[in-house]
């Protein structure tokens, strides 16, 4: 018998909604991204970003093969996902680079578990038979998440990223179709 807490959460999950990215969806989106920058856990970026300068983020990607999502629920963003190139060379032209990010207020309920496991599911329709993860070593509930959904460490870039004058070595997951 199922208990009450595990009755909400799956609920709550059947509520989410995962949408290809518009550009009304881009403050949320961005407000997302800047709080994850002042962490220090998640992104290389170390300035906070704006709208004027990000407003072209969604023409970089393409529903079809090269997505930017976002999860909803009673159509507020609460978390975001992309897959872009990973390296311009036509030979690694079936694997894409993923990205998650998630609202502060809505860490620890399954949205980036949800949107990856997304990606997963769609990397056939995508033509994606390989995705690669850049997530510092000291993320530990990313890399523990990317683990649990069967991404591998692929490799460790040890030292360099410099965070606040605190060097961060960057761990290479990837996920193989």
């Amino acid at each position: 018998m199922a208990t009450e807490k595990s009755q909400r959460k799956a609920a709550a999950r059947s509520e989410m909604k995962i949408r290809d990215a518009r550009e009304a969806d881009l403050p949320a989106i961005i407000k997302i991204y800047n709080a994850a920058i002042r962490t220090r856990m998640s992104t290389a970026q170390l300035e906070t970003v704006t709208l004027a300068g990000r407003r072209n983020w969604l023409k970089d990607h393409s529903p079809d093969r090269r997505p930017f999502w976002v999860l909803e629920t009673e159509g507020q963003v609460e978390g975001w996902l992309t897959l872009k190139t990973f390296l311009p060379r036509s030979a690694y032209r079936d694997t894409a680079e993923v990205s998650v990010y998630v609202d502060e207020n809505f860490r620890r309920r399954g949205v980036a578990r949800t949107l990856l496991s997304e990606a997963i599911a769609r990397a056939p329709e995508l033509g994606i038979t390989a995705m690669v993860g850049l997530i510092f070593a000291h993320n530990q509930p990313s890399l523990r998440l990317f683990a649990e959904l069967g991404f591998q460490k692929w490799g460790l870039l040890p030292g360099v990223a410099h965070l606040d004058d605190v060097e961060r070595d960057l761990t290479i997951v990837g996920w193989h179709a």
